[in-house]
């Protein structure tokens, strides 16, 4: 498998031109700064990932343990939370 690829991708001409511009005055070559983004974007997704996995998990042990409410317990709990916030915005405004 080669070490390197061409990764080719369309884009508005004048999106590309302020990039190139940015990345000259950056002192970088754009294909460093797309890796970076490349990169980074891959860390932010396994990271996400992981989050989700993880409150996945958090909810199924509530499950498990009992730890449930109704779909009315939920929304009178919302409904409750809405309220309050209306009647901060309120007390703000005056």
């Amino acid at each position: 498998m080669p070490k390197e690829a061409v990764f080719t991708m369309k884009l508005d001409a004048e999106l590309r031109d302020a990039f190139m511009d940015a990345a000259k005055h950056g002192d970088r070559s754009a294909s460093q700064i797309v890796r970076e983004f490349m990169r980074d974007f891959i860390k932010q997704d396994r990271e996400y990932l992981t989050w989700l996995k993880g409150k996945v998990d958090e909810a199924r042990a509530d499950i498990a343990a009992g730890r449930v409410c109704t779909q009315e317990e939920v929304e009178e709990h919302m409904d409750s939370l809405m309220a309050e916030l209306e009647r901060k915005g309120r007390e703000a405004a005056e």
